[in-house]
């Protein structure tokens, strides 16, 4: 199945292009922490399963048209991708088009300088197509697996993000930090990517967070899972004040948003699969962080016109997507689909539909 776009393979900056030339106005694409199959009896299957599943996932969002595909970090047996930019190296190999990224990067317990070196050497293999979003901590499991305590999660992000951010922009470093044993005194960061690597910062939508990528002027990636268009359209909004009072550009202040979602032909079959699969990894994620499940009636509502899952057939996602762009006036909105232990075969033909449907309806209306 071809792409629907012509891609021009480009070093640096936007590498999609449409049939006319002009840059993608508006992204659409997935993003995935991986996806442990669910045997008969109900117990987790192999997780090397699901990085294979993953990988073909990636190969059919570009077949099938879409723009971008997220690879997010986490360390459970549920969700097994721990290390994204081994899956974007991977990626990179066996794909032409489609831009791809870290959704999220767990900066605060990483390594600034072997982040910069791994995504560089993924935007050298991919020409350029490579992104990172680098999140405060979208899984706590990090925390106790490398040695830092939670209670400073925010500081060990601010910190990690000024180098980050000063290891994009310049070759040869010097830095210090609270955090690090011993300073960086003119350190050579190689490789190096052809053009600076497009940073975003990724949160769940806390205020400040929001106010620090718009003072810094970095393009900001919300993780939209409940609520309604004009709560997060406020959210936005904070973004862009904070960055247009630090004397950033309206043109500089980009935002994606990545939601849950599932896609079928028949609408009702969409939301009855979505809310099996999704109740399942919520009951997961309940026993390990102490919070109640949500009843079916809350999915319904979320997954109802107004809310922030998008299941449903391909006509209405698109209208979705479509009101919510109008909102939010954002440019790239990603879907996870595969929740739960969702069955591989049922999560390609979401992507299938995702690329072929409602990619082409919501472009002929956004441009």
């Amino acid at each position: 199945m071809d792409a629907w776009f012509a891609c021009s393979v480009l070093t640096g900056a936007d590498a999609v292009t449409t049939l006319t030339g002009g840059t993608m106005a508006f992204e659409l694409g997935i993003y995935s922490t991986g996806n442990t199959p669910r045997l008969p009896d109900g117990s987790l299957g192999r997780t090397s399963d699901a990085i294979r599943n993953l990988m073909e996932a990636i190969v059919l969002a570009e077949q099938v048209g879409l723009d971008f595909f997220g690879v997010g970090e986490h360390h459970r047996a549920e969700t097994p991708v721990s290390s994204p930019v081994s899956i974007l190296n991977a990626a990179a190999a066996v794909t032409k088009c489609i831009r791809l990224g870290s959704a999220v990067t767990v900066l605060s317990t990483d390594d600034p300088i072997r982040i910069y070196q791994q995504h560089a050497t993924a935007a050298a293999i991919s020409n350029g197509r490579v992104e990172i979003i680098a999140g405060r901590g979208s899984s706590i499991d990090s925390f106790p697996l490398f040695g830092y305590r939670i209670e400073e999660y925010d500081s060990l992000y601010a910190e990690k993000l000024e180098l980050l951010l000063l290891l994009n922009a310049n070759e040869r470093v010097t830095w210090s930090g609270a955090y690090r044993s011993m300073p960086i005194v003119d350190a050579t960061v190689v490789p190096r990517a052809d053009m600076p690597l497009r940073i975003w910062l990724g949160t769940g939508g806390n205020p400040g967070s929001s106010s620090r990528a718009g003072e810094a002027g970095l393009p900001v990636a919300y993780e939209i899972l409940s609520g309604n268009g004009r709560s997060w359209a406020r959210t936005v909004q904070i973004y862009r004040e904070a960055g247009l009072r630090s004397g950033h550009g309206a043109s500089d202040l980009l935002v994606s948003a990545a939601s849950h979602g599932f896609l079928d032909s028949d609408g009702r079959t969409a939301k009855d699969t979505f809310y099996q699969y999704e109740r399942t990894a919520m009951e997961v994620a309940a026993k390990q962080r102490g919070f109640a499940v949500p009843d079916r009636a809350y999915f319904e509502a979320n997954s109802a016109p107004g809310g922030m899952a998008f299941a449903g057939d391909p006509t209405e996602i698109a209208d979705r997507l479509i009101e919510l762009q109008s909102t939010l006036g954002h440019t790239r909105h990603i879907l996870q689909m595969d929740i739960g232990g969702i069955p591989h075969a049922q999560f390609m033909k979401s992507i299938e539909l995702l690329g072929t449907i409602v990619a082409p309806r919501v472009r002929a209306a956004i441009g």
